[in-house]
């Protein structure tokens, strides 16, 4: 009698067999070598970060705990005294007011000419390339630039915008001297130059949008309105809530083109916060009052965004 032993193909047993555990010594060594190569990468980050980021954090805020200042050698320490002189001064309130508001008139047209922008661009007329192009441009420019421009346009007497309203028969206005005038002269300049940026994100959103939906409510019979509200605007209101946030946060952030432009004049109707600040530790010399001020703008805008991330994700 024959004994028949079925023998597996060359292989299978390894193909199915499963593998062996590696020791315990040396998968804790891979894992120390693996992070050891991960820190060593990641060290010259940290170390930018810390030194440029981390370390200015807290020695700015230990600064607004002290009378820190220019004229001083040796700062003592007094608490939260600063904080508490912040809350009472009313420059502080009527800074932060001027933020306030120039961000209220800039943040809205930002968002709207944006979109409109776009979606005139997206609509496919001609000379695409020139469309882009001067949308975009101004965006480009320093802000140095940006303001020169401007000063020219709002002179007086030779500005552009005097002589419009001269040939319309209008009396002249005092773009950048009259209080009830000037913050709303920042807040064109503002759109005028820096549109594009937002132009752009919608721009890119009209571009990934798919064409299935709008193709479907033409075949049935709606117009390009009723596209464009029922159908157009809902898809884009994740793009119109990530660029209303990060408009709002860089409006409160205003600081240049304003102090270029009117130093915060005329008799500080749009002095910002931030321009508080910088006037109160380089000018009045007090580097822990103006830490302490900035500080609790921080915490400010710290407290829009979170509300701002709130909000949107209750509306997805």
């Amino acid at each position: 009698m024959t004994d028949v032993t079925t023998t597996a193909p060359l292989g299978a047993e390894e193909r199915t067999a499963p593998p062996a555990a590696a020791p315990g010594g040396r998968r804790s060594a891979l894992g120390r070598i693996r992070t050891g190569n991960g820190l060593v990468f990641v060290l010259p980050f940290l170390l930018v970060f810390g030194l440029f980021m981390v370390w200015p954090i807290v020695q700015g805020l230990w600064m607004s705990l002290t009378d820190s200042s220019l004229a001083l050698r040796d700062p003592g320490f007094v608490g939260f005294d600063n904080y508490t002189e912040a809350f009472g001064d009313p420059d502080v309130w009527s800074s932060l007011g001027n933020t306030v508001f120039f961000t209220g008139v800039s943040s809205v047209p930002l968002v709207l000419v944006a979109l409109a922008m776009a979606l005139l661009v997206h609509s496919g007329l001609a000379g695409q390339w020139a469309w882009r192009l001067s949308f975009f441009a101004p965006y480009l420019l320093p802000v140095t630039v940006v303001t020169m421009i401007w000063t020219w346009l709002y002179q007086p007497e030779l500005g552009m915008a005097n002589q419009l309203l001269d040939a319309l028969g209008m009396a002249p206005v005092g773009w950048l001297s009259d209080e009830s005038v000037a913050m709303w002269s920042v807040a064109a300049l503002t759109v005028w130059w820096t549109v594009g940026f937002n132009f752009l994100l919608y721009l890119a959103a009209l571009q990934s949008l798919p064409t299935t939906f709008d193709e479907a409510a033409a075949l049935d019979g709606a117009g390009a309105w009723r596209r464009l509200w029922s159908i157009t605007l809902p898809q884009l209101r994740r793009t119109t809530g990530l660029v209303a946030m990060l408009q709002v946060l860089a409006s409160l952030k205003v600081f240049d083109q304003i102090y270029i432009l009117t130093k915060g004049g005329p008799n500080g109707s749009t002095r910002p916060v931030l321009e508080y600040v910088y006037d109160v530790g380089f000018t009045g010399y007090r580097l822990g009052y103006a830490s302490a001020v900035s500080y609790l703008f921080f915490a400010l805008i710290v407290l829009v965004s979170l509300v701002q991330l709130r909000l949107f994700r209750r509306e997805d």
